[in-house]
Order: C-alpha cells, then sequence, then structure tokens
C-alpha cells in the first residue's frame, strides 16, 4: 500500500558520514546506509557471532598476507550505500583503508539466521549491482553456504540487479574464493 502523501528521505552517504561524524548515532548502534535507506541491524545471537568468526579466522587462512579481512566494517558500495558486512576481504592492509572505507572488496560474506531473507533480496542485489564479484551467505538456518558469483542486470531485483549463479555447499564441502582460487575453505570450518 502506498500513500502519496508520505515523502521517503533518502540518504546519500556523505550524508550518513556526517551524521556519523557529528555523533548522531550512539556507540553500539547498528545501522547501515543501503540503496539511501537506514537500516537497523538486528541483533546478533551467540551463533550468529560464532560464526563471524568462524569465518574470519578461516578467511584470513585462506587469502594470508595482502589481503585485509575486515569484521563488521564499512565498505562505501556507492553514493547511496554503505553497508557493513559481517566479513569483507580487500586487497591490501589495514592502513590502506585510514583515509576512505574500501570500495571493491573480493569477498563479502553476511551470516545469516534472521537475517536471512534480507540478505538474500536486499544485500544481494545491492552487492550484485557494485559488480562484487564473489558473495557468500553462511545459512545458519539450513547450515549451507551459499555462494553467489556473476553479477548481471534484473529490473526485477531490488537494487535492479542479482547474482546469474547461485550454489548452496555443505558441510564435507569446500569452496575456492575467486580472488584466492589455490586456496579451499571447507565449510565445516565456517558453521558455528
Amino acid at each position: 500500500m502506498s500513500d502519496p502523501s508520505v515523502s521517503i528521505r533518502r540518504w546519500t552517504r556523505v550524508e550518513y558520514d556526517r551524521l556519523i561524524e557529528a555523533g548522531f548515532f550512539r556507540p553500539g548502534d547498528r545501522t547501515e546506509l543501503i540503496g539511501g535507506g537506514l537500516i537497523v541491524a538486528e541483533p546478533q545471537g551467540t551463533a550468529h557471532f560464532t560464526g563471524i568468526r568462524l569465518v574470519d579466522d578461516a578467511l584470513r587462512r585462506a587469502f594470508g598476507p595482502g589481503w585485509d579481512v575486515r569484521v563488521q566494517g564499512p565498505v562505501a558500495l556507492d553514493d547511496e550505500s554503505e553497508p557493513e558486512p559481517d566479513v569483507a576481504v580487500v586487497p591490501g592492509t589495514s592502513r590502506d583503508y585510514r583515509d576512505a572505507h574500501p570500495s571493491r572488496p573480493a569477498l563479502v560474506v553476511e551470516v545469516a539466521e534472521s537475517s536471512l531473507a534480507m540478505d538474500r533480496v536486499h544485500k544481494g542485489s545491492l552487492y550484485a549491482r557494485a559488480g562484487l564479484p564473489d558473495y557468500w551467505i553462511l545459512n545458519l538456518v539450513d547450515r549451507v553456504l551459499e555462494v553467489y558469483r556473476d553479477p548481471v542486470p534484473d529490473g526485477s531485483a531490488a537494487f535492479g540487479w542479482r547474482y546469474r549463479r547461485a550454489e548452496s555447499f555443505r558441510p564435507g564441502d569446500a569452496v575456492a574464493p575467486l580472488a584466492a582460487p589455490g586456496a579451499r575453505v571447507p565449510v565445516t570450518d565456517l558453521l558455528p
């Protein structure tokens, strides 16, 4: 249902960063700028937090030196989006991003329990629109790793893009990140 008398305020990444700098958000507030909207992130349960830690550990081993594995850090995707994925892998070191958030992660991973639909539909479309080649969802509900690749335009998707390829991996399977094709990440190592 739409109400023509209601106006929605869209935010830019620059405006969002100014709100943060001005102290508009309290410490611990978990907000993200997704497609111009301010989204409040769901609270983390213990399985979710453990999943994040396990993904962090596994990706640090898989990527090694020359890569920065960032946990819940901002990513400057475009003018209206600054999500904070659970884990993102970017080239370089932490010091390389002292003056600006990274904009082109090699891999983004969301750990999903209650956020599964949001991570599939909205964040998946957002990451595809940004051209991110490798997007993973650690699906704690079904205990699988969902791997999304090959972004393509799709007018019916939330942000006009989607991933052409989607594949699920179960415990016992292993996955190679696109940016580290020689590495094998066992799904069992990721699941709490």
